[in-house]
């Protein structure tokens, strides 16, 4: 089973914890309710027995849940996307040349992925490091990554927002994004960086985008702006909410 933690050499990667300060709050919570329940029962197991053992089991069963969900994001996050990673790649079908984009890159999961299949090509990284997504989100993350991984010569990182990118039109094979584009606020936003996206794309080229929810949006958009072999995969459940990979062509 994969990890998103690894060793090469003396470095370790790791492509972090998503939603770290959401994880926190579900584990404190779970053990809230747990707590709580043992309490009640503890203080009136002998007068009220079997409401004392019907609120423990309300009670803990709440906490059990909180760290059910707890449990599928860690699980999303050290392990499930990185099989979500290699899904994206696959689709992309890169032949070792590309100059690709990454919107978003965190701690350079899909990019260092990307670079890791590329022979002459090269990746660009770009994302504005916010550690509210992302736990220690920053670009000597990805570098330190990419160093571990054997790519660091064939990646660049760079600061730059999703809504609008410093690149000239036309610049990329390949433009991909991971679990960014819903963190915008509202659909304009959305809108803005899926364009965005679309315009840096070369005549030909292909773009992948993970995300949840929104997913089917961002395909109405890339069609009104012309892309061709708009798909989207089924539904998948990672960190306890519906996502899909988008895919298409520039014409």
């Amino acid at each position: 089973m994969a990890a998103s933690v690894t060793v090469t050499g003396s470095v370790k990667t790791d492509y972090g914890i998503d939603a770290p300060e959401m994880l926190k709050s579900l584990t404190i919570r779970g053990g809230v309710f747990a707590a709580f329940g043992l309490l009640i029962w503890f203080m009136n197991r002998a007068t009220m027995p079997r409401n004392a053992a019907a609120l423990l089991v309300v009670l803990a069963g709440i906490g059990i849940v909180h760290f059910a969900i707890a449990g599928v994001m860690l699980w999303s996050s050290r392990v499930g996307k990185l099989a979500m990673r290699d899904r994206l790649l696959d689709a992309l079908a890169l032949k070792g040349d590309e100059k690709l984009l990454d919107v978003g890159c965190g701690r350079g999961l899909l990019l260092i992925g990307a670079a890791k299949r590329l022979t002459t090509g090269r990746g660009t990284g770009i994302d504005i490091w916010s550690e509210e997504h992302l736990s220690a989100n920053s670009a000597d993350a990805v570098r330190v990554n990419a160093k571990a991984e054997g790519v660091a010569d064939r990646i660049r990182v760079e600061d730059a927002d999703a809504r609008k990118l410093p690149y000239g039109n036309e610049s990329f094979d390949v433009v991909m994004s991971s679990l960014v584009v819903h963190n915008l606020d509202g659909r304009e936003e959305r809108e803005q960086a899926i364009t965005e996206m679309a315009r840096v794309l070369k005549p030909g080229g292909r773009i992948a985008v993970f995300d949840i929810v929104f997913s089917g949006e961002y395909a109405k958009i890339l069609q009104e702006l012309g892309l061709v072999e708009v798909g989207l995969s089924t539904y998948s459940f990672l960190w306890c909410v519906p996502g899909r990979l988008l895919t298409a062509r520039k014409k």
